[in-house]
C-alpha cells in the first residue's frame, strides 16, 4: 500500500563513508587492482593505471594507496602549474581523472618523466584506457601504454551484495530483512547504480520519518510497482 502520510523535508547531512583498505571490499571484479595496492612498492612498473567504471572503487583504492605510500593525491586537471618534481617527492603520487577533457598532457608527461627519474611510483586512475582519451602528445600515449593497466570490471552478485551492505552501514541505515536480495533483482548491475540507489532510499527513509521497506524501495525503482509481489 502506499504510503501517504506527509513527507518530511530531508536535511543533506553529511555521512562518514569507510574509506580504508580494510573497508575496501574485494570481489573476482576487483582483486587484481587491490593486489597491486597491497603489493606496492613491489610492482611490476613504476606507473600503475587503475581503470574502471564511476564508483568501481578507483578513489577508495588511490586513498588507500595514498595512505600506504605517503604519496599526495592530485586531479589531472590540476596537474598545471605544479613542480612535477615536488609531486613525486615523496616517492609515489596519485593522479585521478586522468581522462578529465581538462587533462593538461604536457603537464602530465613532465610529472612520468620526474617519476621516472627520481624512481617514483605513480597511480593513474581513469574510467578508460589512454588510447580512448583523445590525447594528442605521443609521447604521452607511448608513456601511458607502458604502464601496468589494473583493471576494475562490474561486480558480480555477491559483491554487490557486500556493497549494498557497507553503504547502508556508512550512513547508519535500517532496512527491512530480506530488502537487500530484493533489490539485487531489480536494480541496474553497477557500483554507481548501487551509490545512487542506496542515496535515494537514505533521502526518501529521513522525508517519510521511517525505516527502509521493500515497498519504499519499489516506488522508487519503478513508481507504481507497490503491487510488486515480493513486497
Amino acid at each position: 500500500m502506499t504510503d501517504h502520510r506527509p513527507k518530511q523535508l530531508p536535511l543533506s547531512l553529511p555521512h562518514e563513508a569507510a574509506l580504508g583498505r580494510a573497508d575496501f571490499l574485494v570481489g573476482e571484479a576487483n582483486e587484481d587492482a587491490a593486489a597491486f595496492v597491497d603489493a606496492w612498492p613491489d610492482w611490476p612498473a613504476s606507473v600503475v593505471l587503475l581503470i574502471g567504471p564511476s564508483g568501481s572503487g578507483k578513489s577508495h583504492l588511490a586513498r588507500a594507496f595514498s595512505e600506504k605510500s605517503n604519496a599526495p593525491i592530485v586531479l589531472a586537471s590540476e596537474l598545471a602549474g605544479n613542480d612535477p618534481t615536488k609531486l613525486v617527492g615523496r616517492g609515489a603520487l596519485v593522479v585521478e581523472d586522468a581522462d578529465d577533457p581538462a587533462l593538461d598532457e604536457a603537464a602530465l608527461f613532465h610529472v612520468l618523466n620526474a617519476a621516472r627519474g627520481r624512481g617514483a611510483s605513480v597511480l593513474i586512475t581513469a574510467h578508460s584506457v589512454p588510447t580512448d582519451w583523445g590525447l594528442s602528445l605521443p609521447d604521452l600515449l607511448s608513456r601511458l601504454r607502458a604502464a601496468q593497466p589494473a583493471i576494475l570490471g562490474p561486480p558480480d552478485d555477491d559483491l554487490l551484495r557486500r556493497v549494498l551492505v557497507k553503504l547502508f552501514a556508512d550512513r547508519q541505515m535500517e532496512f527491512d530483512a530480506g530488502l537487500i536480495d530484493f533489490l539485487l533483482r531489480r536494480m541496474d548491475r553497477s557500483f554507481a547504480a548501487a551509490n545512487a540507489l542506496v542515496d535515494a532510499l537514505d533521502r526518501e527513509s529521513l522525508a517519510r520519518g521511517r525505516r527502509i521497506t521493500k515497498a519504499m524501495a519499489a516506488e522508487l525503482l519503478a513508481p507504481g510497482s507497490a503491487d510488486d509481489p515480493d513486497v
